[in-house]
């Protein structure tokens, strides 16, 4: 090799080295609900070098990289082997997305990614793409990933190149490396994104969160978080989508809704992530907010804390698609920690860590959305009289 093909090579990887092992750190302070931390978890640049470089001198004697990769974001999560494991999308130059594993042993920083990338059965070429699949560890013992399966809008106008289809692809695993494809989720709704499984039986059937679409962009007459059964995943099928959380106007929920990843069972009821869409002068905002539901009757919305969970903030806000928060992989340690891991403006991976408690709390305790800047004004004053009662001045 020569000389600057050789230093070139050493310094790109102490470079991506030093990048994995890069120790991150927890804010300060923060909000008492979750903790937020300095560095992102996962970049583009913590793709493997060989999967971007051709190593030979020969071909490649200005060590360009080849394949370049423009994102990486909104992963999947799961606990397994004791180690933190992200299904990330990994978006390339091309636009194309593919699934890939990355783990860490502590789940806020060293994530590194596996040999290569996801490789599943693409139904006879009809994925045009693939992204933000949920992982769910179902009590048949089985690792389901449900992700979007995305082509052309076969009656799109002659020259329209961004009207598109999209739907819910199944696959189901049990070591996160061996991936076999069910067929996709058949429901009422012409488009489906953000399907997730509920992890445990319900009447004996599986159990879907949908999201009930009438076009790609737009969630038009439907939209809101739907929830319905199918007696099998190898031909998974909802036949009624029922409506759980519906669209409001005037709130971070108002344009549409998603389920995140799947919710968490404590002793008060599910916990669950979701992502609410509102339209702006700058464009579409996404933020993460929260609601419980009836342990037992699952379409039961019992606690719904008023506004965002999670907005983006600093440089969050500014990426591929700007001002967004997405979250489809959380993890519940046995002690009760939570990791929650966001994307940012559809570019790079986050974490935010709280417990069991401190999010029961925040969603049975916070004041719902009253609908109304008075009632807004109502909550505060309310806080503020109570308030009185205490003389923080000689804490």
């Amino acid at each position: 090799m020569t000389s600057n093909f050789t230093n070139r090579l050493t310094q790109l990887r102490q470079n991506h080295q030093a990048l994995i092992h890069k120790k991150n750190q927890a804010e300060t302070l923060g909000n008492g609900v979750f903790t937020r931390y300095n560095y992102p978890v996962i970049t583009a640049a913590h793709v493997p070098l060989n999967w971007r470089f051709d190593f030979d001198e020969k071909s490649n004697p200005f060590l360009m990289e080849r394949i370049l990769v423009n994102a990486a974001f909104n992963a999947g999560a799961i606990k397994h082997n004791d180690k933190y494991i992200l299904v990330v999308r990994v978006e390339g130059a091309d636009r194309k997305s593919f699934f890939a594993v990355a783990e860490s042993t502590n789940g806020i920083d060293g994530f590194q990614f596996w040999e290569s990338p996801i490789v599943f059965n693409s139904n006879e070429g009809a994925d045009v793409n693939i992204y933000d699949m949920r992982l769910t560890q179902h009590e048949d013992g089985y690792i389901y990933g449900l992700f979007c399966t995305e082509k052309k809008d076969p009656n799109a106008p002659a020259g329209d190149m961004s009207a598109a289809v999209a739907q819910c692809g199944i696959v189901r695993t049990k070591d996160l490396k061996n991936w076999d494809r069910l067929a996709d989720l058949k429901t009422p709704s012409p488009q489906q994104r953000n399907v997730v499984l509920h992890p445990e039986f319900v009447d004996g059937q599986y159990a879907f969160y949908t999201r009930p679409q009438d076009s790609f962009i737009e969630a038009g007459k439907g939209g809101g978080i739907g929830f319905g059964l199918s007696k099998t995943m190898e031909n998974a099928e909802v036949a009624k989508e029922h409506v759980l959380y519906s669209k409001e106007y005037h709130t971070v929920y108002e344009g549409k809704m998603g389920q995140g990843p799947g919710p968490i069972k404590t002793e008060k009821g599910w916990l669950h992530l979701a992502h609410g869409v509102r339209n702006t002068a700058a464009g579409l905002r996404y933020v993460l907010y929260m609601f419980m539901t009836d342990l037992k009757d699952l379409m039961k919305v019992t606690h719904k804390p008023g506004g965002y969970f999670i907005a983006p903030e600093g440089e969050e806000r500014v990426g591929d698609v700007s001002n967004v928060v997405f979250s489809n992989g959380w993890i519940a340690d046995d002690n009760g920690d939570i990791f929650i891991y966001y994307a940012s403006s559809d570019t790079r991976m986050h974490v935010a860590t709280s417990t069991i408690n401190q999010l029961v709390d925040y969603c049975m305790n916070t004041p719902e959305d009253g609908l109304s800047s008075a009632n807004s004004v109502n909550e505060i004053n309310k806080l503020i009289k109570k308030n009185k009662n205490f003389d923080i001045k000689n804490l």
